[in-house]
């Protein structure tokens, strides 16, 4: 073993053992034997105040990105701590441990964030939590922490919470696939918030997600996907789509009905290097694309046009694969045209027979996507494509 595994192990050692010195319950450790190699979990009970100490000494990460914060009402997180005086158990959070032992939330956002936002508003820059909504103890209602009995304010910070930790020296493939499932059914999380944090599971997989989130953010992406409804957005629709994009033109050919299970296989193929993908080339690609897509088009690109030619709808995921395919493919010749000419010809190219049929039903198939591509380069570059 080498110095730095040394000095890291011993790190772990120490740490666990102040646990215990704080009077925190260590549990023990778990083995699940997985693909070449295993993960090894660690349960321990932390107290809520225990937590927020960890939070403020920056010894547990609360990354906003896993999960959107704050996606509970004033009434949800009110009603979570009136769970906690009334002695309720709390579901389990789940952490990573990162190389230099930091550990990160990756799952129970919600509960931890209303409880440290409750005790401490500042620690997480919030405001501070007033109480409302609590059905069972009607004593609460309107009450802050300060304004608690000082027998409640310590019964919320000595409340347990189970905490499993996911040691970073485990398969990275296994950690994956493990935050996946702990996100999959009946999770508030939507399927591309789950990617951008699951990928962080994987050595080199936040490069990936950081461009991904970098690139959603480009004026032009962000202009020509205006339709896009802010609901979706905050859900990271936008993100998706640049993941979209990436498998339309590196994984066209494993395309299915499934577009979760897709992306999820397009991804996972570049997080464990099954497949060679240039990331910087590909951003470049990206912003070269949707350059030409809003100075050509504006934000009528990737929806439908009424009986007066006038663009109408929501962003329209086929309509996004067609048009993001034939301009990436045809930067250069469209790129000499006027875009008054080239909105008029794509909207000749959504009203035709064969774009119909490759955007109705079975519409989620590679023949399919693959005619709708052909038919809106063929109508771009006025060659009628069939």
């Amino acid at each position: 073993m080498s110095a730095a595994h040394t000095d890291l192990a011993r790190h772990r050692t120490n740490r666990l053992v102040s646990l215990v010195k704080h009077g925190l319950r260590f549990i023990g450790v778990a083995q699940i034997e997985g693909m070449d190699g295993e993960i090894r979990t660690t349960a321990v009970d932390f107290s809520f105040g225990e937590l927020l100490n960890l939070h403020k000494d920056k010894e547990i990460i609360i990354r906003p990105e896993y999960q959107r914060l704050f996606r509970w009402s004033i009434e949800q997180r009110s009603r979570l701590i009136e769970s906690i005086l009334m002695g309720l158990p709390i579901p389990p959070i789940f952490l990573i441990e990162n190389d230099d032992g930091v550990l990160e939330l990756i799952d129970g956002l919600q509960r931890t964030s209303s409880v440290l936002q409750f005790l401490d508003h500042e620690a997480i820059n919030q405001p501070e939590l007033v109480l409302d909504g609590c059905d069972f103890l009607k004593g609460l209602q309107g009450k802050t922490f300060n304004t608690l009995e000082t027998v409640l304010r310590l019964k919320v910070k000595r409340s347990p919470i189970r905490a499993t930790i996911i040691n970073k020296s485990g398969d990275s493939f296994v950690k994956y696939e493990l935050f996946k499932r702990l996100n999959t059914g009946g999770s508030l999380l939507s399927a591309q918030e789950i990617r951008n944090c699951s990928s962080r599971m994987v050595d080199g997989g936040g490069v990936f997600y950081d461009t991904i989130q970098s690139l959603a953010t480009f004026s032009a992406f962000v202009k020509a996907t205006s339709r896009l409804p802010d609901s979706m957005i905050e859900q990271r629709a936008n993100e998706e789509l640049v993941l979209r994009f990436f498998a339309l033109l590196a994984a066209r050919d494993k395309f299915k009905g499934n577009i979760e299970e897709w992306l999820d296989g397009f991804m996972e193929d570049i997080l464990f290097k099954r497949v060679s993908f240039d990331v910087a080339a590909q951003a470049v690609n990206f912003e070269r694309t949707f350059d030409i897509i809003y100075t050509k088009f504006g934000d009528q690109a990737f929806t439908r046009f009424n009986s007066h030619g006038e663009a109408t709808g929501r962003l329209a995921p086929a309509y996004f694969e067609a048009v993001c395919a034939a301009v990436a493919a045809n930067h250069d010749a469209l790129s000499k045209l006027d875009g008054g000419v080239l909105i008029e010809r794509l909207r000749r190219a959504f009203e035709s027979e064969n774009f119909k049929q490759a955007t109705g039903p079975g519409a989620n198939t590679i023949p399919k996507l693959h005619q709708r591509i052909a038919t809106v380069a063929g109508y771009l570059l006025n060659n009628d494509a069939t």
